[in-house]
């Protein structure tokens, strides 16, 4: 028995010493019970070798998202052509490294082709271009996407829907529709509403839930709501906040997750700024953690260099935790130490040992101080 015990407890303390030798924010995220942590990636910036390397870096990223690859007006410019190529360019890339993918986006109101944008459509010619354009996308991608954000910011602040084609046109049965039609295209994966400024109580978050319970209504799959959290320094919602709104929507029987994470402050950035930086990234991370059925968390990209902040919001940046040097900021760390984990004090930067599992995300994967209106962005792409 002596004999028996003590090989255990090598094996043991070889696995504990080989968590601490390699961990990221992935593999801590995983022991905590998350599916994964992951990041948004374009096909522009896979020509980095350097940004390529890390990005492939599971340890870090178990999970990815293509920021622009799967958008309408990439995937179908001109009625009934399809492209895939950029699109698959990422797929093929996670499959690679056997990350999961989080596909983005189908119906959205932000970079449609003209054909879409300005047509003349009736209530059935439009359904029937949306479905079409879903099923064929869906059914590319069948059995590679863990998840589809289905419809894509839908809502004004206030909470009322906002106004596009899809919503003139065909009003708000539309998302049911986009959801019937892309759970038609592939039963397996799991289908989202994904939105920003929806990740604390208020009229926002409550419209939202409000789609959960519509798309419901209709007879149609809705599996879970992604909330962008694109923050701000100084304004980001606390850990408890972020829960309990959170809870909020996994009481409707979905599931959630942190899809566009960013913190972004006014430059230039300062040790104060990246200290609190920190300290809000930890916050939004625990709110996950502290959340049964939250899934996981993607950084909307996860260096500085690549990031769609500045080019957007004149004067602000350094929102990820990675510089433009794709050196760890305050950030990396106390995302690790929100997930369990924290930077050994004897061996390098990379480097971190993990405490034990105490989430429940509820699902098997198949393959501080409240925000203003102007905490967050105001739209969540790039």
């Amino acid at each position: 028995m002596f004999i028996v015990s003590s090989v255990i407890a090598a094996l043991v303390a070889s696995n504990l010493l080989s968590l601490a030798q390699a961990t990221g924010l992935n593999t801590a995220a995983k022991a905590k019970g998350l599916l994964y942590f992951g990041s948004a990636t374009d096909n522009p910036e896979l020509t980095d070798a350097a940004y390529l390397a890390q990005l492939n870096n599971t340890d870090d990223f178990g999970q990815i998202t293509p920021g622009n690859a799967q958008k309408w007006d990439t995937i179908e410019p001109t009625q009934n052509t399809f492209s895939y190529t950029k699109g698959d360019v990422v797929a093929s890339l996670a499959a690679a490294n056997d990350q999961i993918l989080r596909c983005h986006t189908l119906v959205w109101y932000s970079q449609l082709p003209s054909w879409v944008s300005s047509g003349t459509w009736t209530n059935a010619t439009l359904i029937a271009a949306m479905t079409n354009h879903i099923k064929n996308e869906v059914s590319h991608y069948k059995g590679q996407c863990y998840a589809w954000d289905v419809v894509n910011e839908a809502l004004n602040e206030d909470g009322t829907y906002r106004t596009n084609v899809f919503y003139t046109t065909i009003g708000e049965a539309y998302i049911p529709i986009a959801f019937a039609a892309a759970a038609a295209a592939d039963p397996s994966a799991k289908l989202y509403y994904n939105d920003y400024n929806i990740e604390y109580a208020g009229a926002k978050s409550t419209a939202a839930q409000n789609i959960v319970k519509l798309v419901k209504s209709y007879g149609a799959k809705i599996d879970g709501v992604g909330m962008q959290s694109h923050f701000i320094v100084g304004s980001t919602p606390s850990a408890s906040t972020q829960a309990t709104n959170k809870a909020a929507f996994t009481a409707l029987g979905v599931e959630v997750a942190i899809t566009e994470l960013d913190i972004r402050m006014t430059l230039p950035a300062t040790e104060a700024l990246l200290t609190q930086q920190a300290t809000d990234y930890a916050n939004t991370v625990l709110g996950c953690v502290q959340t049964t059925g939250c899934v996981g968390v993607t950084i909307w990209d996860w260096t500085d260099k690549y990031s769609w902040v500045p080019s957007v919001f004149s004067g602000q940046g350094a929102a990820l935790p990675w510089d433009e040097d794709f050196v760890k900021k305050p950030a990396y760390s106390s995302i690790l130490s929100a997930l369990g984990g924290s930077i050994s004090a004897t061996s390098s930067s990379s480097a971190t040992t993990l405490a034990t599992s105490t989430h429940t995300s509820a699902v098997t994967p198949t393959s501080s101080r409240a925000p203003s209106d102007t905490g967050v962005a105001q739209w969540g792409q790039w």
